[in-house]
């Protein structure tokens, strides 16, 4: 009888042992997966970090080379810039996309009749027409001088494309110098072609041009 209880406490006491020691591994694996999903966690979250950090100075960098900032560096090009400011449209100017400009020269605004001189169109009555007038200098996509004189040359010599406000634009030649008309039958000068920015490209005009009412 001595033995029987003797045997049944020391099997008693191995399962004990046994089960405490499959609790003290369940622990240790439970702490170790907890470490796991802290590292992972961590590891996740700085991976985010960083490519925010990354995102946030690749568009610092595009908005520096905008063709918005591009406008603003040429001092040629200032009365431009505070018409897309009037009619708020820096931003789109500044943000991503792909853009064709064609820009107006401060001289080519001082052309204009006083009636639509910038004072006058930055009025509040008149911002939706200086908008409509400034997306009227803006294609959709970018179009270099060489693309133009293709596209002139494989259309019969004048090339009639859309800009972003759906208003028609016509390219032609005159010698080896790019016509654009309005839709007024304005003929304007392209005076340099080809200024690049991180969303677009920028043509300088000698004209403003007006599209139809």
């Amino acid at each position: 009888m001595i033995l029987i209880k003797k045997a049944l406490i020391l099997s008693l006491a191995v399962g004990f042992i046994s089960l405490t020691g499959c609790k003290d591994k369940e622990k240790v694996e439970a702490e170790k997966m907890e470490m796991e999903e802290k590292a992972a966690t961590s590891k996740a979250d700085a991976e985010e970090k960083e490519a925010k950090m990354k995102e946030e100075a690749r568009k610092k960098d595009m908005r520096a080379t905008s063709i918005a900032a591009i406008a603003g560096e040429n001092p040629e090009l200032s009365t431009l810039v505070s018409a897309l400011k009037a009619a708020g449209l820096v931003d789109m100017m500044s943000s991503e996309g792909s853009y064709t400009v064609f820009a107006p020269t401060n001289n080519a605004f001082e052309k204009l009749p006083s009636k639509m001189s910038i004072g006058e169109l930055a009025k509040d009555e008149n911002k939706e027409l200086l908008s409509d007038i400034l997306k009227y200098h803006v294609v959709a996509g970018k179009i270099s001088s060489d693309k133009l004189v293709k596209a002139i040359e494989g259309a019969g010599g004048k090339y009639t494309f859309k800009t972003v406000n759906s208003k028609e634009l016509t390219a032609s030649l005159k010698g080896d110098q790019l016509i654009i008309k309005d839709e007024k039958n304005n003929k304007i000068q392209v005076l340099k072609g080809n200024v690049k920015a991180s969303n677009g490209i920028v043509h300088i005009v000698s004209d403003v041009m007006i599209p139809k009412s």
